[in-house]
């Protein structure tokens, strides 16, 4: 038996069949989506959130404690409504900073976002203060050099503010993949989802306040930073004598 010469590369011959190569694409597509965090995962922040309801109103973000979610405190974030469909980042988690590669305050929610994903998150949000509702996404990020993929899972729930009115929110994003890699890590948008509060099950003892731990405990980065100052001007006037 003489050995067959292997066809020349981008030949009809050398060329996979069609047929053939579905599958192989297809499992290429399925190990591109990596799973995201259950979404029990999250649960926590909704229930200490449904504990401080006062029957079907909103709670007050003064009324959070940060005992209450001390598990999930890196992947927390408080936001504040500033414009319609867009809410900044009074306080973010140490998770949301590592993923960032930067101190998140003060940012947009959707500067975590790729700029395809930005304009889809404007209505969502936004009926997170209108409604309120509960607001649950599932994301992911493509891998590339230095980046594995990642799946995450966010919540967002509405709070009112000092004013009375729904402008603030908190909530959590939890990612799955391993290490984040190399910064600035951005996701697009897999699937959305929106609860109005009224359809949200009520407490079940309104006045309790579902700590996790009673004793006291030093969340100090837990705290809103205040507004930046504003940087001095590059240039000054110097006058010669």
């Amino acid at each position: 038996m003489t050995d067959r010469p292997l066809p020349p590369e981008g030949s009809p011959e050398g060329s996979p069949h069609p047929q053939a190569a579905r599958p192989f694409a297809r499992l290429l597509r399925l190990r591109r989506e990596a799973e995201p965090p259950a979404r029990e995962t999250l649960q926590p922040l909704v229930e200490y959130w449904t504990g401080l309801r006062r029957g079907a109103d909103v709670p007050r973000r003064a009324e959070v404690d940060p005992r209450g979610i001390a598990p999930l405190l890196p992947h927390t974030f408080l936001l504040e409504r500033i414009a319609p469909g867009l809410a900044r980042f009074r306080l973010a988690g140490s998770d949301l900073a590592g993923l960032m590669g930067m101190d998140v305050r003060g940012m947009p929610l959707s500067a975590m976002l790729t700029p395809a994903a930005r304009d889809a998150l404007l209505g969502p949000l936004e009926q997170v203060f209108d409604e309120p509702a509960m607001l649950e996404m599932v994301l992911g990020a493509p891998g590339g050099p230095g980046k594995p993929e990642l799946a995450a899972r966010l919540v967002v729930l509405p709070l009112r503010g000092e004013c009375g009115q729904v402008v603030r929110a908190i909530g959590a994003l939890v990612t799955s993949g391993g290490r984040p890699g190399r910064a600035p890590r951005r996701f697009h948008i897999r699937s959305v989802a929106l609860t109005n509060v009224l359809s949200l099950p009520l407490p079940a003892s309104p006045s309790a306040s579902p700590l996790q731990n009673p004793e006291p405990l030093a969340f100090t980065d837990f705290r809103e930073a205040p507004a930046r100052p504003a940087r001095p001007p590059y240039l000054r006037l110097v006058h010669s004598v």
